[in-house]
């Protein structure tokens, strides 16, 4: 169904472009999509596994006006024989009809939840090869439903969302309960962001966190602390992360991320605590992003430390 929808997005695109007269009238009759995508290469030496070569993401998106005020948009990932049932295949990640009028906006849909300044950010933007295990691991990734959101300008945001709770790609809501996500953020000075999340897994748990991003002159300073209260257990899942960058030249951006995150209540074993250290080198305006990460990880109590590097390759077009 992924690959159909995306086939027939690509056949209406094709369609769209074959209308000469009606370009040289300049009518507006014909619809146009917008392609855009990354793909990212990646090389991983593991201590004790060796060398790995793989294929991080593929993502392939179109996008569009279906009239005024209402836009739509549709990204597959394309993925590679390692995942699900062991053969290639494509993936359904973004599929939603968005309307905006003014600053007040609503969309439904898959997409993602607005949860966590991280994970709403693109992996293509993100500073590391890695989101941080805490926002992996608690953020409620995409779900389908309807969000309505607000701009009051100045950084002031509020985005409010009701999803079935289900996850991606799965279209029945089995225990009728929803999970409800509300994120805010403001800007008290030009050069710093703050946010807060909420998502309320009916009868299950509660996910609640807050973010800060300071960004001036090239500096990058951020930090979100995140955590998850599970009704029946005394002790919240929590983690948090930390990072610095800072951008030498245009091309060159240095980067540190001290991270944690633990399951106290379920186990001791699942402390999970890493640091990474690396480098960005961009080109062509960013469109091309070598990355190279050292990563240092140590898991369980009292755990043993471990090394990874990880150099990848992105291309955005």
């Amino acid at each position: 169904m992924c690959l159909g929808l995306l086939v027939a997005v690509l056949i209406s695109s094709l369609a769209a472009t074959r209308a000469p007269a009606q370009e040289k009238t300049g009518s507006s009759d014909a619809p146009a999509v917008r392609w855009s995508g990354y793909i990212q290469a990646r090389e991983t030496y593991r201590d004790g596994v060796g060398l790995t070569a793989s294929i991080n993401r593929a993502r392939l998106s179109a996008a569009g006006s279906a009239a005024k005020d209402v836009t739509w948009r549709v990204q597959g990932e394309f993925r590679t024989g390692s995942v699900g049932t062991g053969r290639a295949s494509v993936s359904l990640q973004d599929a939603y009809v968005r309307y905006r009028r003014g600053a007040a906006g609503i969309q439904g849909g898959q997409f993602k939840t607005p949860f966590t300044r991280e994970f709403i950010t693109s992996l293509a933007d993100v500073e590391t090869a890695d989101r941080a295990t805490a926002v992996d691991s608690l953020a409620p990734k995409r779900d389908i439903g309807i969000m309505a959101d607000y701009d009051f300008g100045r950084g002031a945001t509020v985005m409010l969302g009701v999803f079935n709770g289900e996850g991606q790609n799965l279209t029945a809501n089995a225990d009728s309960s929803l999970l409800v996500v509300a994120r805010a953020t403001g800007r008290p000075v030009h050069f710093l962001l703050l946010g807060a999340n909420l998502a309320d897994y009916a009868g299950d748990s509660t996910r609640y966190g807050v973010d800060a991003s300071l960004e001036h002159e090239g500096a990058t300073l951020r930090g979100e602390y995140l955590a998850q209260r599970r009704d029946g257990l005394e002790i919240d899942d929590k983690g948090w992360y930390a990072l610095a960058a800072y951008r030498i030249v245009s091309w060159l951006q240095l980067t540190l991320r001290q991270e944690d995150f633990r399951r106290s209540a379920i186990t001791a074993e699942s402390h999970n605590r890493a640091t990474t250290a690396g480098a960005n080198f961009e080109l062509s305006g960013g469109k091309i992003r070598l990355t190279a990460n050292y990563v240092s990880r140590k898991i369980g109590e009292p755990g043993v430390r471990r090394g990874t590097l990880i150099a990848q390759a992105q291309v955005k077009f």
